[in-house]
């Protein structure tokens, strides 16, 4: 029996009252602040999980009572201490690995310091949210009939760990490239690399994530903005837009105003085991995951006890090890997901549909609403 533990903490306010049913009724400033002062707390138990090659994993979920604004904004070396008690706690209950979840592994130095204070190795995850973002995003390209060759492909936040490790794997599948962050001068520096690491690669950069997107064919969401920064009338007819960001990069008003653009969740991942049980409701149906979770158990299951993904640079090797090692045990994407519901071939085969009608109407390609 291998055995993991993996940090979470609430996105959103609403996120307390999964646990808390009274926050509902209180200020979410006043939730915010309280919490603040609260310790760790186990919030699942994860049981059941059979791997393909027969090794079964247990795991314990630990919460962190935290919201993203408090992790960003507070002083690191308070959320280090916050995160090494949560460290403390996956010690003691016998874990062999433990994963960051959502901004905890975007706080500070990206779990440096944390597992030189531990006992256990850590990871982030981000390299299997990588590899998982690209192939789902490449999947739903090729069903809805993209040309890769033309398609003009947009990374929003390009500059960041799982943005920049996203660039490069893609890199070898399309011709055309468009980076999007916040800072002009690290965006020079990543389209150089990739310019010159692939010549066949035509590379342009924004700091404008509306306007970058206009023209885009394929998105890859994976900016680490504390909401949505794309809205629905920012969108091309026809685009496939994959959102990795936890919260979202995408408005939840897309998928109600925009039926003719196709988005999905990314890194939305099924785990081995007819009745494994994740012990928490994460929003997705039995036996789903988030990636950056899915590594950690990916990792435990394989015996690879050692800091795997750390620090703001993902090894792209990594990025592949992780890949093929999933599928050894059995992990894989979840099929099509957009905003935690499934995507059926017929749901994808209405968007072409009125895409089709769109373009026989002359309908302009940039919509207002």
């Amino acid at each position: 029996m291998r055995r993991f533990a993996f940090i979470l903490h609430p996105l959103r306010f609403d996120d307390f009252a999964r646990k808390y049913p009274v926050t509902r009724y209180l200020p979410p400033r006043l939730v915010e602040s309280l919490f603040k002062h609260v310790n760790p707390v186990l919030a699942g138990h994860v049981t059941k999980v059979h791997s393909e090659t027969g090794e079964e994993l247990e795991g314990w979920l630990i919460g962190l009572p935290l919201t993203p604004q408090v992790i960003l904004n507070a002083p690191y070396e308070w959320v280090l201490k916050k995160l090494e008690k949560a460290g403390k706690m996956a010690e003691d209950l016998g874990a062999e690995i433990l994963g960051l979840g959502a901004f905890t592994k975007i706080a500070g130095d990206r779990g440096i310091t944390l597992s030189q204070r531990l006992n256990i190795p850590v990871t982030t995850g981000n390299s299997y949210t990588t590899a998982t973002a690209v192939e789902g995003t490449l999947a739903a390209a090729k069903r809805m009939q993209l040309d890769l060759s033309t398609a003009q492909v947009v990374v929003l936040g390009a500059t960041g760990s799982i943005g920049r490790a996203t660039c490069f794997v893609v890199a070898p599948s399309i011709q055309r490239m468009r980076l999007v962050a916040r800072h002009g001068d690290q965006l020079d520096l990543l389209k150089a690399r990739l310019s010159h690491q692939f010549p066949h690669l035509s590379v342009d950069v924004s700091t404008d994530a509306r306007q970058a997107v206009l023209d885009a064919d394929i998105v890859i969401a994976v900016s680490s903005a504390p909401g949505a920064i794309v809205e629905p009338g920012d969108l091309k007819p026809g685009a496939v837009i994959t959102d990795v960001a936890r919260p979202r990069n995408i408005s939840a008003q897309v998928s109600q105003k925009r039926p003719d653009v196709l988005v999905l969740d990314g890194g939305v991942i099924e785990v081995p085991g007819a009745h494994a049980d994740m012990g928490f409701d994460f929003g997705f149906p039995p036996r789903m995951v988030e990636a950056c979770m899915a590594e950690t158990m990916i990792l435990a299951l394989s015996n690879r006890l050692e800091n795997f993904t750390l620090g703001s640079e993902i090894e792209i090797s990594k990025v592949s090890e992780i890949h093929h090692l999933g599928r050894r045990h059995g992990f894989k994407l979840a099929g099509f997901r957009r905003f935690e519901r499934a995507i059926d071939d017929g749901e994808i085969e209405r968007i072409r549909g009125y895409l089709a009608q769109k373009r026989d109407s002359d309908i302009p390609n940039r919509i207002t609403f």
